[in-house]
């Protein structure tokens, strides 16, 4: 794995973050970083939850109720 960090531009609910990650990396962060982004988004136009910090809580909840789910069925 390259250890040349670059920044990488992503966007969560409209507010552009720069991470750092290796070139071998980069499709996975921005893969991810999409894949959370729909999670805020849906979270978002629910219209439950109210803020950038709770529906982020809420999303990672959601993606990590996920992600254990499908580790126990596999």
């Amino acid at each position: 794995m390259s250890k040349n960090r670059q920044p990488v531009s992503i966007t969560l609910l409209d507010k552009e973050y720069l991470v750092g990650c290796s070139e071998d990396e980069k499709g996975d962060l921005i893969a991810s970083a999409n894949y959370l982004n729909n999670k805020m988004i849906e979270q978002r136009d629910t219209g439950k939850v109210v803020g950038s910090e709770k529906i982020a809580v809420m999303a990672a909840l959601n993606v990590a109720s996920e992600f254990l789910r499908l580790n126990t069925e596999n």
